[in-house]
């Protein structure tokens, strides 16, 4: 296999990848029965931007308090230190 090749191959395997990250996580934003919870999320692993960032992933550092990720409807409450920071979307 020659090198342009995999260059190509490469390509388009990161293409796909990110297209379907994005289908993802809108597909499970616009879900009835999730809220989204704030101030327990590892660095990295947001589901949205803030003011210090535009995308998912991009959080540098631990239970910053404006972090969120989606969790099921009542769950956010039970968890230490997490506040909801929008309600789940009636469905």
């Amino acid at each position: 296999m020659s090198t342009q090749q995999d260059l190509v191959r490469s390509a388009i395997a990161g293409l796909m990848a990110i297209g379907l990250a994005a289908g993802a996580g809108q597909a499970l934003a616009g879900k009835p029965g999730m809220e989204k919870c704030a101030g327990f999320v590892k660095a990295g692993m947001n589901d949205c931007g803030t003011a210090q960032h535009a995308c998912a992933g991009q959080s540098t550092v631990d239970a910053d308090p404006e972090e969120w990720i989606y969790v099921p409807a009542g769950s956010c409450e039970k968890i230490v230190g997490a506040t909801v920071k929008e309600a789940a979307p009636q469905g």
